[in-house]
């Protein structure tokens, strides 16, 4: 097993390395041929250039998930070389008119990247499909605890590439049972056992090296983002459990201005056009407010451009559903592009929101989620933002408890560097359509005591 899991890593360092250095090469040579003639650097300063733009290159794709080749779908890694190659030519062609102190002209850098959007399209293709080949799906078993397993069950059979469902064990058929079962598959999936079983099967997995993924529960999120502490000669973990601390929300609110007040300048022009456009469709409104909650349980009223009918909602708040007759063919067109979404950068500007945090809810929704969710209130430790982990990570139909815990790991884990990989990541989910699908009809969205 050891053998084969350093065999699978040396195939994706070889694939990754192949994809960084065709698209180095491809700016080297772009450099030399279309810029380096008469120009004022020397030698070193030409490798200085290439070296700066071979970083930036890996560090961007590695921020938007690039080189997980063995997991991340086809489609998902080819969007992420696209973003990272689009955000290094631009940096590239920066260089370039710096070194230059002028406009140079931009076609080359244009015919390179798409060169390298080509040949990483291509690349990545080619590796995942002998990538399954030579390693495919990891037979599996599931063993779950008191609560539905339907839910877990569909998302997991999205990933038929990955993984192979062998067999479902619930916990209560016995511990000998169970360590019986798990010797037969590659991996086994934990899902919301308690506590105390748990914890047996995943030391008899860890003695035995099997493979094991654990659905956390909340109280698991919470430890994983505490403090080391050697007080004395026993281990000891602190969770501070008091969200940003002041020199971090100093710092984050300096970094919401700034980049919402040249965001705001950026996307004027747009937002005037969309704001015409809703104006000339139905004549309603421009923008919709609503009211919403932010750090510490206070409210706010949020704007976004009106995507529905003016009677969306004269029955009351509810939750857009997916395929909602309500929503306007101009409204849905913004919200695939998440559009609708610009005017909240007002809302970051003035303080109310950031532009990375938990989405905010509606004041009566977040009570109805509350009702059987009592620790949905921990999203309230910091301010709300304008993209989060829920929304890199999840989708707009993600069911309360799954949003809370992704809410919670970026809570329990912020820095700085997480603000700035996840509004670039924020760029992949203009491309997904599933993240801005509503919720089914039939589909759960407040589970009573569910893994808590």
């Amino acid at each position: 097993m050891y053998a084969e899991e350093q065999t699978k890593r040396v195939i994706s360092v070889i694939s990754n390395f192949t994809i960084w250095l065709f698209e180095v090469i491809a700016f080297g040579v772009t450099w030399y041929h279309c810029y380096f003639s008469d120009n004022p650097f020397y030698v070193r300063g030409n490798y200085a250039i290439i070296g700066m733009y071979a970083v930036f290159l890996y560090l961007i794709t590695k921020s938007f998930n690039g080189y997980k080749i063995s997991y991340m779908r086809v489609v998902d890694l080819w969007l992420s070389h696209l973003l990272a190659i689009v955000f290094a030519g631009v940096a590239g062609y920066v260089m370039v008119c710096i070194a230059w102190s002028d406009y140079m002209n931009v076609i080359p850098i244009i015919v390179m990247a798409a060169s390298q959007v080509l040949f990483s399209g291509s690349w990545v293709n080619l590796c995942r499909h002998v990538y399954l080949r030579v390693y495919p799906p990891r037979r599996i078993i599931i063993i779950y605890g008191n609560y539905p397993l339907e839910g877990f069950l569909k998302k997991l059979n999205t990933r038929t590439d990955k993984y192979e469902i062998c067999e479902i064990l619930n916990y209560q058929r016995g511990y000998e049972k169970i360590c019986s079962d798990v010797l037969d598959f590659e991996g086994v999936f934990l899902y919301d056992l308690p506590a105390e079983n748990r914890n047996v099967i995943i030391k008899y997995c860890y003695e035995h090296n099997i493979r094991t993924y654990v659905v956390p529960k909340i109280t698991d999120i919470i430890m994983k983002g505490s403090e080391d502490l050697y007080l004395v000669d026993t281990p000891i973990f602190l969770s501070r459990n008091q969200g940003l601390n002041l020199d971090q929300r100093f710092i984050k609110r300096l970094t919401d201005i700034v980049f919402s007040g040249v965001a705001l300048i950026i996307a004027s022009p747009i937002m005037l056009i969309i704001a015409l456009i809703i104006k000339l469709y139905d004549r309603g409104p421009v923008f919709y407010r609503q009211l919403r909650l932010t750090r510490d349980g206070k409210s706010f009223m949020i704007y976004k451009f009106r995507s529905m009918r003016q009677d969306a909602e004269d029955g009351g708040a509810q939750l857009a559903k997916k395929d909602d007759d309500r929503v306007t063919p101009v409204g849905r067109v913004l919200r695939n592009l998440h559009l609708d979404e610009l005017p909240q950068l007002f809302n970051v500007f003035v303080g109310h929101m950031s532009l990375v945090g938990p989405r905010p809810e509606r004041p009566e929704i977040f009570e109805k989620y509350a009702e059987s969710i009592p620790e949905f209130g921990f999203r309230l430790k910091v301010k709300a933002g304008l993209t989060g982990y829920a929304q890199v990570y999840g989708k707009y139909n993600t069911t309360p408890i799954d949003k809370l815990k992704l809410d919670l790991i970026y809570i329990q884990e912020f820095s700085y560097w997480m603000d700035l990989k996840l509004m670039l990541m924020t760029f992949r989910i203009v491309f997904r359509k599933e993240t801005s699908e509503g919720v089914d009809k039939d589909q759960r969205t407040a589970l009573s005591k569910y893994n808590k």
